[in-house]
């Protein structure tokens, strides 16, 4: 029960983080709804999940995979949106992974 609890602290702290450039931008809400779900989401499967890799490496790899199904959609409609989101979920999801892991051990 204590990685899920660092999972959903530190995936608030991401989504948190994440928001912040968004409402800069005035992006619409259901997009900074969805950015910051996703960040929650993450940050319990990172911590939930059992991969032999380093942290950094399955907090990326985490985040990319949860992401995957929204970039197609992004994608599709504004390709040059990928950028800045591929940026902060490599940044993000590194850090994340790193945290995690760092707190449950």
């Amino acid at each position: 029960m204590k990685k899920i609890k660092v999972g959903l602290l530190f995936g608030v702290l991401a989504g948190i983080i994440d928001l912040i450039p968004m409402i800069i931008q005035k992006l619409p809400w259901d997009a900074n709804i969805s950015a910051f779900t996703m960040w929650v989401v993450v940050g319990v499967l990172i911590s939930i999940v059992d991969l032999k890799i380093n942290s950094i490496i399955k907090g990326i790899l985490t985040a990319f995979l949860v992401l995957l199904p929204c970039a197609v959609l992004i994608g599709w409609q504004e390709p040059i949106s990928l950028v800045p989101i591929a940026f902060m979920t490599t940044i993000l999801g590194g850090l994340s992974g790193y945290f995690i892991n760092k707190f449950t051990k």
